[in-house]
Protein backbone atom coordinates (compact mmCIF):
# COMPACT_ATOMS: atom_id res chain seq x y z
CA UNK A 1 0.00 0.00 0.00
CA UNK A 2 0.53 3.27 -0.85
CA UNK A 3 0.94 6.02 1.93
CA UNK A 4 1.64 9.81 1.85
CA UNK A 5 4.20 11.33 4.49
CA UNK A 6 2.74 11.96 8.08
CA UNK A 7 3.31 14.65 11.14
CA UNK A 8 4.75 12.95 13.81
CA UNK A 9 1.06 14.04 15.85
CA UNK A 10 -0.96 12.28 13.50
CA UNK A 11 -2.15 9.60 14.96
CA UNK A 12 -3.53 8.10 11.40
CA UNK A 13 -1.96 7.88 7.66
CA UNK A 14 -3.96 7.14 4.42
CA UNK A 15 -3.13 5.81 1.08
CA UNK A 16 -4.94 2.99 -1.27
CA UNK A 17 -4.36 -0.46 -2.44
CA UNK A 18 -1.57 -1.66 -4.48
CA UNK A 19 -1.84 -0.47 -8.18
CA UNK A 20 -4.70 1.68 -6.98
CA UNK A 21 -3.48 5.05 -6.67
CA UNK A 22 -6.61 7.79 -5.86
CA UNK A 23 -9.27 4.63 -6.37
CA UNK A 24 -11.47 3.22 -4.00
CA UNK A 25 -10.73 2.24 -1.24
CA UNK A 26 -9.13 4.96 0.96
CA UNK A 27 -7.03 2.83 3.39
CA UNK A 28 -6.31 4.81 6.67
CA UNK A 29 -3.79 2.88 8.77
CA UNK A 30 -2.55 3.69 12.43
CA UNK A 31 0.71 5.85 12.39
CA UNK A 32 1.47 5.09 16.53
CA UNK A 33 -0.06 2.31 18.18
CA UNK A 34 -2.87 1.74 20.07
CA UNK A 35 -5.02 4.03 17.88
CA UNK A 36 -8.84 4.37 19.89
CA UNK A 37 -10.77 3.89 16.24
CA UNK A 38 -14.28 5.25 17.58
CA UNK A 39 -12.62 7.98 19.37
CA UNK A 40 -10.79 9.29 16.04
CA UNK A 41 -13.76 9.50 13.94
CA UNK A 42 -15.44 11.06 16.31
CA UNK A 43 -12.81 13.63 16.40
CA UNK A 44 -12.28 13.40 12.42
CA UNK A 45 -16.14 13.13 11.21
CA UNK A 46 -16.03 15.67 9.19
CA UNK A 47 -12.67 14.37 7.32
CA UNK A 48 -14.67 10.89 7.34
CA UNK A 49 -17.43 12.66 5.23
CA UNK A 50 -15.68 14.13 2.85
CA UNK A 51 -13.55 10.65 2.10
CA UNK A 52 -16.63 9.10 1.63
CA UNK A 53 -18.36 11.63 -0.69
CA UNK A 54 -14.93 11.58 -2.59
CA UNK A 55 -13.90 7.81 -2.45
CA UNK A 56 -17.15 6.24 -1.55
CA UNK A 57 -15.32 3.41 0.45
CA UNK A 58 -12.81 3.87 3.48
CA UNK A 59 -10.76 0.40 4.58
CA UNK A 60 -9.73 1.12 7.86
CA UNK A 61 -6.58 -1.33 8.50
CA UNK A 62 -4.39 -2.40 11.43
CA UNK A 63 -6.58 -1.13 14.20
CA UNK A 64 -6.95 -2.98 17.54
CA UNK A 65 -10.18 -4.12 17.13
CA UNK A 66 -11.24 -7.76 17.97
CA UNK A 67 -15.35 -7.99 17.75
CA UNK A 68 -18.42 -6.67 17.59
CA UNK A 69 -18.20 -4.32 20.12
CA UNK A 70 -15.72 -2.39 19.27
CA UNK A 71 -17.00 -2.47 15.18
CA UNK A 72 -20.03 -1.28 16.68
CA UNK A 73 -19.11 1.60 18.31
CA UNK A 74 -16.58 2.92 15.34
CA UNK A 75 -19.80 2.47 12.89
CA UNK A 76 -21.90 4.29 15.32
CA UNK A 77 -19.83 7.20 15.41
CA UNK A 78 -19.99 7.47 11.80
CA UNK A 79 -23.67 6.61 11.37
CA UNK A 80 -25.48 7.84 14.61
CA UNK A 81 -27.95 4.92 15.52
CA UNK A 82 -27.85 1.91 13.74
CA UNK A 83 -30.85 0.21 12.19
CA UNK A 84 -31.47 -2.61 13.51
CA UNK A 85 -34.74 -3.92 11.43
CA UNK A 86 -33.06 -5.54 8.59
CA UNK A 87 -34.85 -8.93 7.51
CA UNK A 88 -32.63 -10.26 5.38
CA UNK A 89 -29.43 -10.62 7.63
CA UNK A 90 -29.73 -12.80 10.89
CA UNK A 91 -28.21 -10.72 14.24
CA UNK A 92 -25.02 -11.24 15.09
CA UNK A 93 -25.65 -12.63 19.37
CA UNK A 94 -22.45 -10.30 19.81
CA UNK A 95 -23.47 -6.35 19.07
CA UNK A 96 -26.49 -4.60 19.50
CA UNK A 97 -27.61 -3.45 15.90
CA UNK A 98 -25.29 -5.55 14.26
CA UNK A 99 -25.75 -8.41 11.74
CA UNK A 100 -23.50 -11.80 10.17
CA UNK A 101 -23.22 -11.34 6.31
CA UNK A 102 -25.52 -13.12 3.78
CA UNK A 103 -25.87 -16.68 5.07
CA UNK A 104 -25.22 -17.98 1.53
CA UNK A 105 -23.49 -21.17 -0.12
CA UNK A 106 -19.81 -20.60 0.11
CA UNK A 107 -19.04 -22.17 -3.43
CA UNK A 108 -21.32 -19.21 -4.93
CA UNK A 109 -20.67 -16.00 -5.87
CA UNK A 110 -23.19 -13.00 -4.32
CA UNK A 111 -23.50 -10.81 -7.11
CA UNK A 112 -23.28 -6.73 -6.76
CA UNK A 113 -25.74 -4.73 -4.90
CA UNK A 114 -26.32 -1.55 -3.10
CA UNK A 115 -27.89 -2.64 0.16
CA UNK A 116 -31.86 -2.20 0.04
CA UNK A 117 -31.56 0.02 -3.44
CA UNK A 118 -35.10 -1.78 -4.42
CA UNK A 119 -36.76 -0.75 -1.54
CA UNK A 120 -38.23 2.33 -0.54
CA UNK A 121 -35.87 3.50 1.79
CA UNK A 122 -32.11 2.27 2.21
CA UNK A 123 -28.44 2.83 4.72
CA UNK A 124 -26.78 5.39 3.14
CA UNK A 125 -23.63 4.13 5.21
CA UNK A 126 -22.52 0.33 5.31
CA UNK A 127 -20.42 -1.40 7.69
CA UNK A 128 -18.00 -4.77 7.24
CA UNK A 129 -16.01 -6.13 9.65
CA UNK A 130 -13.92 -9.31 9.33
CA UNK A 131 -13.71 -11.12 12.44
CA UNK A 132 -11.97 -14.33 10.45
CA UNK A 133 -10.83 -14.06 6.73
CA UNK A 134 -11.38 -17.25 4.77
CA UNK A 135 -8.55 -19.55 4.31
CA UNK A 136 -8.66 -19.19 0.63
CA UNK A 137 -10.70 -16.14 -2.11
CA UNK A 138 -13.95 -14.69 0.02
CA UNK A 139 -13.38 -10.84 -1.17
CA UNK A 140 -15.99 -8.25 -1.17
CA UNK A 141 -15.46 -6.60 -3.66
CA UNK A 142 -16.59 -2.49 -4.50
CA UNK A 143 -17.64 -1.23 -7.23
CA UNK A 144 -18.12 2.72 -7.83
CA UNK A 145 -21.57 3.48 -8.94
CA UNK A 146 -20.74 6.72 -10.77
CA UNK A 147 -17.86 4.80 -13.28
CA UNK A 148 -20.73 2.70 -13.91
CA UNK A 149 -22.89 5.96 -14.65
CA UNK A 150 -20.09 6.85 -17.00
CA UNK A 151 -18.80 3.83 -18.36
CA UNK A 152 -21.81 1.53 -19.33
CA UNK A 153 -23.49 1.44 -22.57
CA UNK A 154 -25.52 4.90 -22.97
CA UNK A 155 -28.64 3.06 -24.16
CA UNK A 156 -28.60 0.95 -21.15
CA UNK A 157 -28.55 3.69 -18.73
CA UNK A 158 -31.09 5.50 -20.73
CA UNK A 159 -33.69 2.86 -20.89
CA UNK A 160 -32.83 2.31 -16.71
CA UNK A 161 -33.77 5.73 -16.42
CA UNK A 162 -36.67 6.53 -18.59
CA UNK A 163 -38.47 2.51 -17.55
CA UNK A 164 -37.15 2.48 -13.99
CA UNK A 165 -37.50 -1.61 -12.09
CA UNK A 166 -40.10 -3.36 -10.91
CA UNK A 167 -38.39 -6.56 -8.54
CA UNK A 168 -40.41 -9.23 -7.62
CA UNK A 169 -39.79 -11.39 -4.47
CA UNK A 170 -41.57 -14.84 -3.62
CA UNK A 171 -41.63 -15.45 -0.45
CA UNK A 172 -41.46 -19.61 -0.28
CA UNK A 173 -41.17 -21.83 2.52
CA UNK A 174 -37.89 -23.16 2.39
CA UNK A 175 -36.86 -21.36 -0.39
CA UNK A 176 -36.33 -17.68 1.05
CA UNK A 177 -36.28 -15.99 4.58
CA UNK A 178 -39.74 -16.54 6.08
CA UNK A 179 -41.68 -13.64 5.90
CA UNK A 180 -42.22 -13.87 9.40
CA UNK A 181 -39.40 -13.24 10.11
CA UNK A 182 -38.48 -10.57 7.46
CA UNK A 183 -41.41 -8.70 8.44
CA UNK A 184 -41.00 -9.06 12.12
CA UNK A 185 -43.93 -10.78 12.59
CA UNK A 186 -46.81 -13.13 11.64
CA UNK A 187 -49.75 -10.75 11.03
CA UNK A 188 -51.02 -10.73 7.83
CA UNK A 189 -52.52 -8.01 8.23
CA UNK A 190 -49.57 -6.27 9.59
CA UNK A 191 -47.89 -7.58 6.57
CA UNK A 192 -50.01 -5.66 4.18
CA UNK A 193 -49.61 -2.68 5.88
CA UNK A 194 -45.94 -2.51 5.91
CA UNK A 195 -45.75 -2.97 2.48
CA UNK A 196 -48.52 -0.26 1.57
CA UNK A 197 -45.83 2.24 4.09
CA UNK A 198 -43.35 1.51 1.81
CA UNK A 199 -45.08 1.49 -1.35
CA UNK A 200 -44.94 -2.22 -1.86
CA UNK A 201 -48.08 -4.28 -3.57
CA UNK A 202 -48.51 -7.46 -1.96
CA UNK A 203 -50.37 -10.69 -2.26
CA UNK A 204 -51.01 -13.59 -0.62
CA UNK A 205 -50.32 -16.78 -3.17
CA UNK A 206 -50.42 -20.84 -2.84
CA UNK A 207 -47.21 -20.75 -2.02
CA UNK A 208 -47.01 -17.96 0.08
CA UNK A 209 -46.12 -14.11 -0.15
CA UNK A 210 -45.45 -12.26 -3.21
CA UNK A 211 -44.38 -8.72 -3.06
CA UNK A 212 -43.46 -5.74 -5.98
CA UNK A 213 -41.77 -2.93 -5.94
CA UNK A 214 -41.57 0.30 -8.38
CA UNK A 215 -37.84 1.58 -7.94
CA UNK A 216 -35.31 3.78 -10.08
CA UNK A 217 -32.59 2.24 -11.66
CA UNK A 218 -30.69 5.26 -11.50
CA UNK A 219 -30.18 8.21 -8.78
CA UNK A 220 -28.99 11.24 -7.92
CA UNK A 221 -26.71 11.51 -4.73
CA UNK A 222 -28.11 12.97 -2.31
CA UNK A 223 -24.68 14.94 -0.61
CA UNK A 224 -22.41 14.44 -3.81
CA UNK A 225 -25.14 15.42 -6.27
CA UNK A 226 -24.03 12.94 -8.50
CA UNK A 227 -25.45 10.20 -10.80
CA UNK A 228 -25.30 6.77 -10.07
CA UNK A 229 -26.06 3.30 -11.30
CA UNK A 230 -27.96 2.13 -8.10
CA UNK A 231 -30.14 -0.72 -8.21
CA UNK A 232 -29.84 -4.67 -7.37
CA UNK A 233 -30.62 -5.99 -11.35
CA UNK A 234 -27.73 -8.76 -10.47
CA UNK A 235 -29.60 -10.24 -7.12
CA UNK A 236 -33.06 -10.26 -9.29
CA UNK A 237 -32.38 -11.04 -12.46
CA UNK A 238 -32.76 -14.91 -13.24
CA UNK A 239 -30.26 -14.90 -15.66
CA UNK A 240 -28.06 -14.22 -12.84
CA UNK A 241 -27.92 -17.14 -11.49
CA UNK A 242 -25.73 -20.18 -12.28
CA UNK A 243 -27.40 -22.80 -15.04
CA UNK A 244 -27.71 -25.48 -12.54
CA UNK A 245 -29.23 -23.26 -9.89
CA UNK A 246 -31.71 -21.44 -12.69
CA UNK A 247 -32.83 -24.95 -14.08
CA UNK A 248 -33.73 -26.57 -10.82
CA UNK A 249 -35.78 -23.33 -10.19
CA UNK A 250 -37.55 -23.31 -13.02
CA UNK A 251 -38.45 -26.58 -12.91
CA UNK A 252 -39.86 -26.36 -9.30
CA UNK A 253 -42.01 -22.74 -10.21
CA UNK A 254 -43.31 -20.76 -12.66
CA UNK A 255 -42.00 -17.31 -13.91
CA UNK A 256 -44.26 -15.36 -12.09
CA UNK A 257 -43.01 -17.68 -8.69
CA UNK A 258 -39.32 -17.44 -8.89
CA UNK A 259 -38.11 -16.74 -5.48
CA UNK A 260 -36.63 -13.00 -6.82
CA UNK A 261 -37.12 -11.22 -10.31
CA UNK A 262 -36.96 -8.00 -12.47
CA UNK A 263 -38.67 -6.65 -14.67
CA UNK A 264 -38.23 -2.97 -16.33
CA UNK A 265 -40.74 -0.61 -15.01
CA UNK A 266 -43.52 -1.08 -17.58
CA UNK A 267 -43.65 -5.10 -16.64
CA UNK A 268 -41.56 -5.52 -20.18
CA UNK A 269 -38.62 -7.93 -19.49
CA UNK A 270 -35.09 -7.23 -19.01
CA UNK A 271 -33.22 -9.21 -21.74
CA UNK A 272 -30.52 -11.47 -20.59
CA UNK A 273 -27.84 -9.72 -23.33
CA UNK A 274 -28.68 -6.45 -20.97
CA UNK A 275 -27.90 -8.01 -17.77
CA UNK A 276 -24.78 -10.07 -19.55
CA UNK A 277 -23.36 -6.56 -20.62
CA UNK A 278 -23.74 -5.00 -17.27
CA UNK A 279 -22.19 -7.78 -15.00
CA UNK A 280 -18.95 -7.19 -17.88
CA UNK A 281 -19.05 -3.91 -16.93
CA UNK A 282 -19.07 -4.53 -13.09
CA UNK A 283 -16.13 -7.03 -13.65
CA UNK A 284 -14.04 -4.51 -15.44
CA UNK A 285 -14.28 -1.78 -12.96
CA UNK A 286 -14.19 -3.64 -9.65
CA UNK A 287 -11.59 -3.55 -7.03
CA UNK A 288 -10.93 -5.94 -4.60
CA UNK A 289 -8.46 -7.13 -1.85
CA UNK A 290 -8.08 -10.38 0.53
CA UNK A 291 -9.73 -9.54 3.73
CA UNK A 292 -7.01 -9.20 6.94
CA UNK A 293 -8.43 -9.85 10.30
CA UNK A 294 -9.67 -7.05 12.17
CA UNK A 295 -9.80 -4.81 8.88
CA UNK A 296 -13.19 -2.63 8.87
CA UNK A 297 -14.71 -0.94 5.65
CA UNK A 298 -17.14 1.82 5.31
CA UNK A 299 -19.26 2.52 2.51
CA UNK A 300 -21.69 5.08 1.19
CA UNK A 301 -24.19 2.81 -0.31
CA UNK A 302 -25.30 4.80 -2.67
CA UNK A 303 -21.90 5.63 -4.23
CA UNK A 304 -20.56 2.00 -3.98
CA UNK A 305 -21.82 -1.25 -4.45
CA UNK A 306 -20.15 -4.44 -2.81
CA UNK A 307 -20.41 -8.82 -3.89
CA UNK A 308 -18.58 -11.22 -2.10
CA UNK A 309 -16.52 -14.11 -4.24
CA UNK A 310 -17.14 -17.73 -3.16
CA UNK A 311 -14.43 -19.02 -0.47
CA UNK A 312 -13.20 -22.09 1.24
CA UNK A 313 -12.66 -22.46 5.46
CA UNK A 314 -14.12 -20.74 8.27
CA UNK A 315 -15.11 -16.75 7.54
CA UNK A 316 -16.71 -14.10 9.75
CA UNK A 317 -18.06 -11.12 8.40
CA UNK A 318 -20.03 -8.68 10.06
CA UNK A 319 -22.02 -5.86 9.25
CA UNK A 320 -23.91 -2.84 10.29
CA UNK A 321 -25.84 0.01 8.36
CA UNK A 322 -27.01 3.47 9.22
CA UNK A 323 -28.37 6.96 8.67
CA UNK A 324 -31.58 5.95 6.34
CA UNK A 325 -32.56 7.37 3.46
CA UNK A 326 -36.29 7.53 2.03
CA UNK A 327 -36.92 7.70 -1.74
CA UNK A 328 -38.44 10.82 -1.12
CA UNK A 329 -35.44 12.38 -0.03
CA UNK A 330 -33.53 12.13 -2.79
CA UNK A 331 -33.18 14.67 -5.66
CA UNK A 332 -35.48 13.90 -8.79
CA UNK A 333 -33.46 11.52 -11.39
CA UNK A 334 -34.92 13.38 -14.40
CA UNK A 335 -32.01 13.82 -16.59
Amino acid sequence: MRRKAVQASELVQTGFLADGEGRLPLVITPAVDNVDLAAWCASHLEDVEGHLDRHGAILFRGFPMTGAPEFEAVASTIAGELFGEYGDLPPEETGQRIYHSTPYPPDKTILFHNESSHFSSWPLRQFFFCVVPSAEQGETPLLDCREVYEKLDREIVEEFESKDLMYVRNFSEGVDVPWQDFFHTDDKAAVEKTCANAGMTCEWTDLGLRVRQLAKGVRTHPRTGERIFFNQVQLHHVACLDEETRTALRQLFADEDLPRNVYYGDGTPIPDAVVDRIGEVYEELCVEAPWEKGDLIALDNMLVAHARRPFSGERKIIVGMGRMVHADDTAPTAA
